[in-house]
């Protein structure tokens, strides 16, 4: 472990107050997997609430735009159903003949263009947000953007008290939202990659990202839940949520094991490489003189399978992010067994494809260590998750059995692709060999890839807002493109990987050899 004249830059990220408290009351200096444990459970809380902050609004479009003659909001899970289609009725609610100016003819248009202006500038910020991580001290960063979350996701239902009808009010609020959104991702990641080596990181990773499907699920039950008493309160509370967890991140997160006086060599224990490539295997390297050296934007773009999997991702979001925002809405407006569900059974029961994404991601980053080919993983997903698409269009609507069935096995090859590559692959490429005298690049790789995504992310429920208005087989045909035009993006990688393994096993030689040539390295 270095001394505080070694590592001038870390040692300046002076310990959380609550790690602090926490060594007073043990009396004694935290281990390594205690930290360890604290970083894995903070930042899937502080994720939780991103993903549960931005759910709330596909809930909330179905009061904003009614399309639904339900005026009833019952207790989650309590299935109701309408007796007939939900697009010939526009009937009051509880909440009034919906909410101006969205409740117009063009009210649909109106909220697509409320979800591209928040993933427009949360993949623009993502970029800046990458490149400032790898700068600054991440926990404070992580803070800002949180607190920054809550605040302009509150003052979004705060029109509804205010009784504020202006399209610009809101379209500014989720705009600024957007922007301190963007801070999340690149920080969780670069904070849980300083702290887990390689070995079994898509599986941990794998397990950790549930945080996305945990928010989704949260934010679904807690906005569905809070309709009835206005839908200002479906933004209110999970503002307030989030800013708090904004909180808990300032006090217990550490950031790396420098920050807290850990000895990094504990974590490479778990790496794979005991040989002489051991040096490229640890998170930010060994050598202490590299931390302070940061990659630039240009240059990370050039590591070696940052650009096809940004690509590949740009895809797969777009798929996740229109059944993130339409899936309700499509429910709702779905006749299953010859009935319409009521809008808030519609935005519970969407929950399903989340728990699928659970399971999915769960998967892909255990199969991919154990294959150790990322990119074989990620296609066979994208790929798989066609006919699920097709499925769950042309079959979804026999049964709610079948609908949910069908639902679930949906999240769970869209959403294990997409997980993979956000978490276990960013952290690879983040720290890849070819990082030599360039230690600090997981923040900005992690915001490329990301961003780049979140570019589709934005683009697909755009897309969805006017074409579903035409034709949702449309729809399905556009996202199972898309997720042909993602599978096909990786094969490059797919076929360096394949003859990396058959070279392994021709050469019989030990796991460390297939691990060095299939390192993304093309």
């Amino acid at each position: 472990m270095g001394s505080a004249s070694e590592l001038p830059a870390e040692r300046s990220y002076s310990k959380p107050f609550g790690i602090l408290f926490l060594e007073y009351i043990k009396g004694a200096k935290l281990s390594h997997r205690s930290h360890r444990a604290i970083v894995l459970i903070v930042t899937f809380l502080a994720y939780t609430s991103y993903h549960a902050t931005r759910k709330t609004t596909s809930i909330v479009k179905s009061a904003l735009d009614p399309q639904s003659s339900d005026v009833g909001l019952k207790f989650p899970w309590r299935i109701t159903y309408l007796s007939a289609p939900a697009e010939s009725k526009r009937l009051s609610w509880v909440l009034g003949d919906g909410w101006a100016p969205f409740n117009g003819s063009d009210g649909t248009a109106l909220l697509g263009e409320l979800d591209v202006a928040f993933l427009a500038v949360y993949a623009f910020g993502m970029y800046f947000s990458g490149h400032l991580g790898d700068r600054l001290n991440l926990r404070i960063f992580l803070t800002v953007g949180m607190v920054g979350t809550g605040l302009f996701t509150s003052l979004f239902g705060v029109g509804y008290w205010a009784k504020i009808h202006s399209f610009y009010y809101f379209l500014v609020v989720q705009t600024i939202a957007g922007l301190f959104q963007s801070t999340g991702w690149p920080s969780v990641v670069a904070v849980v990659g300083n702290w887990f080596g390689k070995k079994k990181r898509g599986l941990i990773m794998g397990i950790w990202n549930a945080h996305t499907s945990v928010g989704n699920i949260t934010g679904s039950l807690i906005a569905s839940a809070l309709l009835s008493y206005g839908w200002g309160w479906s933004f209110v509370v999970p503002g307030l949520l989030i800013a708090f967890i904004g909180m808990l991140v300032f006090l217990l997160l550490p950031v790396s094991p420098e920050s807290v006086g850990a000895d990094r060599e504990e974590d490479e224990v778990d790496s794979p490489m005991k040989n002489e490539e051991e040096v490229t295997e640890p998170l930010l390297g060994s050598d202490t003189e590299l931390k302070e050296k940061a990659v630039g934007f240009l240059e990370a773009w050039k590591i070696p399978g940052v650009a096809p999997f940004a690509f590949c991702l740009f895809f797969a979001k777009l798929v996740a992010y229109t059944f993130l925002y339409w899936l309700p809405y499509y429910i709702s407006h779905t006749a299953i067994e010859g009935k319409y569900l009521s809008n808030e059974t519609a935005g519970n029961l969407s929950t399903f494809f989340d728990v699928g994404g659970v399971l999915g991601g769960i998967l892909a980053g255990h199969i991919s260590d154990r294959l150790d080919a990322r990119a074989i993983t990620a296609a066979t997903f994208m790929y798989c998750s066609i006919p699920a698409l097709y499925f769950y269009r042309s079959y979804g609507h026999i049964s709610l059995a079948m609908n949910v069935a069908l639902m679930f096995i949906c999240g769970m090859f869209v959403n294990g692709p997409y997980a993979l590559i956000t978490t276990a692959v960013s952290a690879d490429l983040g720290t890849h060999h070819s990082l030599k005298g360039h230690s600090k690049a997981l923040a900005t790789v992690t915001a490329i890839i990301d961003g780049t995504g979140s570019v589709g992310a934005a683009i697909g429920p755009l897309l969805t807002g006017y074409i579903s208005a035409k034709s949702w087989s449309a729809v399905f045909t556009m996202l199972m493109a898309a997720a042909l035009v993602a599978g096909l993006l990786l094969t490059r990688l797919v076929v360096a990987e394949v003859a990396a393994r058959i070279s392994e096993s021709r050469l019989q030689g030990g796991p460390q050899s297939g691990s060095q040539a299939a390192e993304l390295d093309v």
